[in-house]
């Protein structure tokens, strides 16, 4: 899934978005993303209950997600524009394999935007 955030608000786009009945736009405050983004660094929860700050985020009440795994999508000027993430109905060991997809993919999107503002696609 790729969530793309900007001051208020965040928005998830991709097949499996979280609770499509409840909408893809959020408050920024809600979820574990925006985290992401200020961190600009990766952020792997095995399993969200065991991280007090993020037990009781409304993502977990309304969605059930349990495990996370985001890395921040920099665009070519260095801007954080979102993330790309996975997540999980239950804990999951995400482990290296996991981490470097995840940043392989963002990578490979950036990449593909960069294109496009370059009008090369």
């Amino acid at each position: 899934m790729v969530n793309f955030i900007d001051e208020e608000r965040q928005f998830y786009a991709g097949l499996h978005s979280p609770a499509p009945e409840a909408g893809r736009l959020r408050d920024r405050d809600h979820g574990y993303c925006p985290h992401v983004v200020v961190r600009r660094k990766a952020l792997v929860l095995e399993d969200v209950r065991d991280f007090p700050r993020f037990a009781g985020n409304a993502i977990v009440d309304e969605t059930g997600v349990r495990s996370y795994l985001g890395v921040p999508l920099i665009d070519r000027t260095g801007i954080a524009l979102g993330t790309v993430c996975v997540v999980d109905t239950q804990p999951r060991q995400w482990g290296r394999t996991g981490l470097d997809t995840v940043k392989s993919l963002a990578a490979e999107l950036s990449e593909q935007i960069h294109r496009r503002e370059g009008g090369t696609i």
